[in-house]
């Protein structure tokens, strides 16, 4: 029964430093935002319309793909090295 709570616990902790992570994120998220707000609306002249915000979700959408992609494979490997596999 020991190691039941010992493991909830656990569990606990880790959400709780996975939402904080999340949080956190998200206001870096938010700070990104702005920057590339301001660097299209620099560089392209999309105006106020909606193809500017279409531009932006797509470039937005194409990066944030491509960082998944990136960190998956970048975390398989780390398992894999942690975990001794070839």
């Amino acid at each position: 029964m020991a190691d039941t709570g010992k493991s909830m616990k656990i569990q606990v902790l880790e959400t709780i430093a996975a939402l904080m992570t999340a949080a956190f994120g998200f206001v870096a998220a938010l700070a990104w935002n702005g920057a590339i707000v301001a660097t299209i609306a620099k560089y392209m002249d999309t105006g106020e319309g909606l193809t500017g915000l279409y531009i932006y979700a797509i470039l937005v959408t194409i990066i944030a793909v491509i960082m998944g992609v990136i960190i998956a494979r970048s975390l398989g490997k780390a398992k894999k090295t942690v975990g001794g596999e070839k």
